[in-house]
């Protein structure tokens, strides 16, 4: 008798251990905003319309969290957590697309004594800007937050859109 509950442990457990690796695996798995080859291959207004998709789904995301907030029926609570998982997945490829596509990529450095120091300095600001809303994106729940984000957004785009 105690071997069969033994073995219905364990086979819970590693049951469990499976769906969290395959949970966690799907959550992580996300395409590369762009390769770090020097391939000149850039897409500005393309990752630009990406960014304001994410910034739309955030949103979505952020009214659906509180619209579900209040219950507590099994399908609400599941729905809750994922529009979560999914806010936060899109805040971090905002992050991500930003540091990695347009920091490294397009902003180029320039000397502090150099002409364009004071316009480089900007393009940064703007930069930070947008990453430091998505973060405040994935801290809150508030449609403020999502608001500064786009405004920031709008405002990085006036650096990449023709």
């Amino acid at each position: 008798m105690a071997a069969v509950s033994y073995q219905k442990a364990a086979f819970r457990l590693a049951t469990f251990f499976i769906v969290s690796i395959v949970c966690l695996s799907s959550v992580t798995t996300r395409v590369a905003a762009h390769c770090q080859v020097p391939c000149g291959i850039y897409d500005d207004d393309g990752r630009m319309k990406m960014l304001l998709e994410d910034a739309r789904t955030i949103q979505k995301a952020t009214a659906s969290i509180q619209q579900l907030a209040g219950k507590s029926d099994a399908q609400s609570q599941n729905q809750l957590t994922r529009w979560v998982m999914t806010k936060e997945q899109h805040a971090s490829h905002i992050i991500k697309t930003v540091s990695e596509y347009f920091l490294t990529q397009k902003v180029k450095p320039v000397a502090p004594d150099s002409e364009g120091y004071d316009s480089y300095l900007s393009h940064l600001a703007d930069h930070h800007a947008v990453m430091a809303a998505a973060m405040r994106t994935k801290q809150k729940v508030d449609p403020a937050a999502v608001a500064q984000l786009q405004k920031s957004m709008e405002v990085l785009g006036k650096h990449y859109t023709h």
